[in-house]
């Protein structure tokens, strides 16, 4: 179970190389991108790594949200603040109570966070 949350993260890796080589057009909307790409992929690494620990997960995604809710109030874009404020309403309805409902936490922020990589990438291209 393990394999795809990693799988995920590699993705979700990559798209944010692309992100951060190509860049934003504004130094307001470049400092939003770097942000919103740092603050997405911290958070999915780290909720991938808790598997084996529901209450570190439920504690790491309680952050998690907290910092995407964060960085999108200062993002000066409606599309990243969208993006990351929608990936922290993922996360806040996520409840973790054993060894299951963490896998299944953990492919849904997997997925959810490389979604939201697509879409600050779009943005910042």
């Amino acid at each position: 179970m393990r394999f795809f949350p990693r799988a995920a993260f590699a993705i979700s890796a990559a798209v944010a190389v692309t992100v951060l080589s190509t860049g934003c057009s504004t130094l307001d909307k470049a400092q939003g991108c770097v942000e919103a790409n740092k603050v997405i992929s911290e958070t999915a690494a780290k909720i991938s790594g808790l598997i084996n620990d529901p209450a570190a997960m439920e504690d790491a995604l309680k952050d998690g949200a907290s910092k995407l809710n964060d960085v999108a109030d200062k993002a000066g874009n409606t599309t990243l603040n969208d993006a990351l404020q929608n990936l922290a309403d993922s996360l806040n309805k996520l409840d973790v109570n054993n060894a299951a409902d963490a896998a299944q936490a953990a492919q849904k922020v997997a997925t959810d966070a490389a979604q939201a990589l697509r879409t600050v990438a779009e943005e910042c291209t």
